[in-house]
């Protein structure tokens, strides 16, 4: 113990010394907004699978939600959904994304800006709140994570990077849509930059009635972002979320309930500096995100078990919060040679009770909080010209609640031929117990310690046709250990007879190929295909997952059709659903006068009417149909 203790001092000293080195800065432009990245490390360094998602492609996509983008663009990335509009955040695992058959309980970690973002109770990602108004671009990191960004980053990372004005002066856009089942969504954004003051607003607000009885859902979301430059190396600034939804769950067409709902309000705040010099570039940001949620679990319409058919006599209240200060410092101290180090704190938890409608007094649930700290050393040598790179790298966590965990990397890049990369990788990563895990519900246990999972990986990728056409294959097998299952065994805290234990493990194969072929500048083709083989019944994970996209823009105009082809998914009926899906979308660019555009378009999900779900009783929409415009001004 004392000699963890002793790593976890000195990674973060190093975490606090003056490591540095100069990132490459990625700039995407999009009309009036662009992305100046300070990233932890470029993840063209790291020797995972990474996808990462221009916000060209958000744009042209039209979806509101960043989920759906990720689904079709990610290789092995699955998101369950039970209707229209919104994910939902409570019943039926609606939102649970799962990558490589690793997901559900919050194994893949979304941050905004390298913030974690996740309900600190329980346990679970915030997929209503991902929209896509305020973000520049994603970067999804198909592998563990955990040495970059510690807990839940166990599965994947998804970095969503929001976006900031580029153009000097007053610039912005306004869009609106409307469709089937009374859709409609509505979003405006403005940004200012001079040389030093940068600013960037936005908002959006969409709501449906829904495809059944009983499922209206609404969204409001707003961020604003204001940036300093201090001097030529220093720049400060900071950023705020405010989200607040309100899905209406109809319940499974086999017990179908009346006035289920969840009124959710979201928010997430941050302030940064960071530097940039000749050789060296670090930044220190302090962050908090928070959410208020009230539930009213329904009853049944049919008068079955659910409740015994009667209205609740509560309102369900939760407040969680997270909150932190990520440090971090790069160098090269040598030619080739790119290290980084730095320190995460993290004290996050939350409270919960019930509110009785009569009015008599509120019945407390829980309260508890967890603070964790860690230091990470992670570095990268290239050699020969840069045609090896080597990488390892190392953190070391401790959590209040269950101890230290280490957690290791290696790996390295080979790029001997022309356009071609080989990457291999091991690696740890880790998903600590939430609060419901530990502390709520009869089957609680404050024992429990992290689930974790080596991951073995090998990534071929090549370019052809003068870049024209690029190809990927990777091949990985994970091998996961104390997984946290429920169990019939005496409670020693409760007396029951459930226990939460950490006796689960799953061993999960497969591999994922990607192509994208520029057939001329007008005119481009890509697919992605993965194959899973898990020896878990593992839920919203498909076996085999396909997506073709084909994308025509002569001119002005815009054509784009998408197949989307499901295998063998379990969505906790009795037989595995496997399903195919059409979409398509035209637009045409109206040039208005200088500095101004007009885009209006239509798009069809699902043309050919294909009936499917991927929650088990809870069919998604038949063919749906959206119209509108996006002005930039």
């Amino acid at each position: 113990m004392k000699s963890k203790l002793l790593l976890t001092t000195a990674l973060i000293l190093l975490g606090g010394s003056s490591f540095a080195h100069t990132l490459d800065k990625d700039t995407i432009g999009l009309n009036n907004v662009t992305v100046h990245g300070q990233a932890k490390a470029t993840v063209e360094l790291l020797p995972l699978s990474v996808t990462t998602i221009t916000a060209t492609e958000i744009e042209n996509s039209r979806e509101t939600s960043i989920l759906p983008v990720l689904s079709n663009k990610v290789p092995g990335l699955f998101v369950s959904e039970r209707g229209l509009m919104g994910f939902g955040v409570s019943g039926g695992a609606a939102g649970s994304v799962n990558i490589r058959g690793v997901g559900g309980g919050n194994k893949v970690l979304f941050m905004i800006d390298g913030q974690p973002q996740w309900a600190s109770i329980f346990g679970h990602a915030l997929p209503d709140t991902y929209t896509s108004g305020d973000v520049a671009k994603v970067e999804v990191v198909r592998g563990p994570s955990s040495l970059l960004y510690g807990s839940n980053a166990m599965g994947c990372s998804v970095n969503i990077i929001t976006r900031h004005a580029t153009q000097s002066g007053f610039k912005g856009s306004a869009n609106a849509m409307w469709g089937s089942y009374a859709m409609q969504k509505y979003g405006v954004n403005l940004g200012y930059k001079n040389d030093r003051f940068n600013a960037f607003v936005n908002a959006t607000y969409e709501s449906t009635d829904g495809t059944r009885p009983r499922s209206r859902t609404w969204l409001a979301s707003q961020f604003g972002s204001l940036q300093y430059k201090i001097s030529g190396h220093w720049k400060t600034g900071a950023n705020v979320t405010m989200t607040e939804t309100c899905p209406h769950n109809p319940g499974s067409v086999q017990d179908p309930l009346i006035d289920m709902w969840t009124r959710v309000t979201r928010g997430t705040a941050a302030v940064f500096v960071n530097n940039t010099y000749a050789a060296t570039s670090g930044q220190l940001q302090l962050y908090t995100n928070w959410g208020n949620h009230k539930v009213n679990d329904g009853y049944s319409a049919i008068g079955t078990a659910t409740n015994g058919g009667k209205p609740r006599d509560y309102i369900f209240h939760s407040k969680d919060f997270n909150m932190g200060i990520n440090l971090y410092q790069n160098i090269s101290p040598f030619e080739g040679n790119v290290t980084s180090a730095g320190v995460d704190f993290q004290h996050w938890g939350g409270n919960t009770w019930n509110t009785m409608i009569d009015g008599s007094a509120d019945q407390p649930g829980v309260k508890e909080h967890v603070n964790e700290v860690s230091g990470y050393l992670m570095t990268q040598q290239s050699l020969l010209n840069n045609i090896l790179s080597l990488n390892a790298g190392l953190r070391l966590q401790h959590s209040s609640q269950f101890g230290n965990m280490l957690v290791p990397q290696a790996g390295f890049i080979v790029r001997a031929i022309e356009g071609n990369t080989f990457k291999f990788s091991w690696g740890k990563g880790f998903r600590s117990p939430n609060l419901r895990e530990l502390y709520m519900y009869p089957p609680h246990n404050p024992d429990l310690k992290p689930e974790y999972l080596w991951n073995y990986e090998v990534e071929i990728r090549q370019t052809f046709l003068n870049n024209r056409l690029s190809a990927g294959l990777a091949l990985f097998y994970i091998d996961g250990k104390d997984m946290i299952q429920t169990v019939k065994e005496k409670n020693p805290y409760t007396g029951g007879q459930m226990l939460n234990k950490n006796i689960g493990d799953f061993r999960n194969k497969g591999f994922e190929i990607e192509a994208n072929y520029s057939i001329t500048p007008d005119l481009t083709l890509s697919a992605n295909y993965s194959y899973l083989h898990t020896t878990d019944n593992v839920l919203y994970a498909p076996k085999n997952k396909l997506v073709v996209q084909l994308s025509y823009r002569p001119g002005n105009w815009q054509f784009a059709l998408d197949s989307n082809s499901v295998w063998h998914l379990r969505t906790g009926g009795p037989d595995a659903e496997s399903y195919s899906l059409l979409d398509g979308l035209v637009g045409y660019n109206f040039q208005l006068q200088k500095g101004c555009r007009l885009n209006v378009f239509t798009k069809v999900d699902n043309i050919t009417a294909t009936r499917y779900e991927t929650i088990y009783g809870f069919p998604m929409p038949r063919a749906t149909a959206m119209a509108g415009f996006n002005l930039t001004f």
